[in-house]
């Protein structure tokens, strides 16, 4: 699923240099000097817990918030300088979904169309694509969170956007559910879109981003494939767990020059094998290690000074 690393030939469609920004009335920076490129075709993946900035992040590039300091260009374009045009190009689901009530869904879909001044997909295909074409016509007030949530998805699509900026996409969606929607995000990334998700759900970004980027005190410090990041933050060893006379028994043995490791081959060839499996990290395990990490080097040292 994991795509290779972005080569410079690829075309960043966002672009983020030393972005800083302070709420008003707050003395708290949540960004600080942040850097990020996002390449087209690539769904990458911002992760962090609630409140550490994602969503900031995201409304600064959707043009909704002002008084920013560095440079956020989109489609190689400075956001500051954005025209109506730039919004026929984005598709935003936003975590809260903004639906009316009173309407049905294809009601809903038919408004929002109607504010676009380019061309937009059939209303029933796309609610087809998030399987609700079955309910159509119901109003949107009878719907459960999930539902309100593809709703919302759909919103985002019918009008054919190239970005699609997502917050927490499968909030609300049982795990079927949510591998559905995993499926329909890699076949618009197949399609050539570009997807910039935020999420704190480690496993959701495992499972469908190419790249992702830890958020903490409002930077960036890692970036990379998920497969690159848990396998440079674990345990470079496999462990073997067979049955024995003892019950079930555990042995670890060192990655490096596996094949000629005579233990180790005496172990698979004597054992009776439950399972062999690499100790590799989670993204979880990469998130707790980084921002553990970030955090000691800013503990003050003897002199009272900061960590370099």
């Amino acid at each position: 699923m994991n795509a290779s690393k972005p080569t410079p030939d690829n075309m960043a469609v966002v672009s983020v240099k030393n972005l800083s920004f302070t709420y008003p009335h707050s003395s708290q920076k949540v960004l600080n000097s942040l850097n990020l490129n996002i390449y087209r075709g690539e769904i990458f993946g911002l992760l962090g817990p609630s409140g550490c900035g994602k969503s900031t992040t995201q409304k600064i590039l959707m043009g909704l918030l002002r008084g920013f300091s560095g440079s956020a260009d989109v489609f190689s374009q400075p956001i500051a300088n954005i025209s109506r045009q730039f919004y026929q190009n984005i598709g935003v689901c936003f975590e809260l979904p903004a639906l009316y009530l009173r309407l049905s869904a294809l009601e809903n879909l038919a408004l929002f169309a109607s504010l676009y001044s380019g061309p937009t997909l059939n209303p029933h295909q796309v609610l087809e694509m998030v399987g609700l074409r079955d309910v159509a016509n119901q109003r949107v007030a009878n719907f459960s969170k999930g539902m309100k949530m593809r709703l919302n998805l759909c919103r985002a699509l019918i009008h054919d956007p190239k970005l699609l900026f997502l917050d927490e996409p499968t909030t609300g969606q049982d795990p079927a559910r949510a591998r559905k929607t995993h499926k329909l995000l890699t076949h618009l990334k197949d399609q050539g879109k570009t997807i910039f998700l935020t999420t704190h759900n480690m496993a959701e970004a495992d499972q469908i981003c190419d790249r992702v980027g830890f958020l903490f005190n409002g930077e960036i410090p890692v970036t990379g494939t998920p497969n690159e990041l848990k396998f440079s933050y674990g345990k470079h060893q496999v462990e073997l767990i067979a049955n024995s006379e003892n019950g079930v028994v555990s042995s670890r043995f060192p990655m490096e020059n596996l094949g000629e490791n005579q233990k180790f081959l005496k172990a698979i060839k004597q054992s009776d094998i439950r399972s062999i499996h690499t100790l590799e990290a989670s993204l979880e395990d990469v998130f707790i290690r980084v921002t553990n990490s970030a955090k000691q080097s800013e503990k003050p040292d003897g002199n009272g000074g900061n960590k370099s």
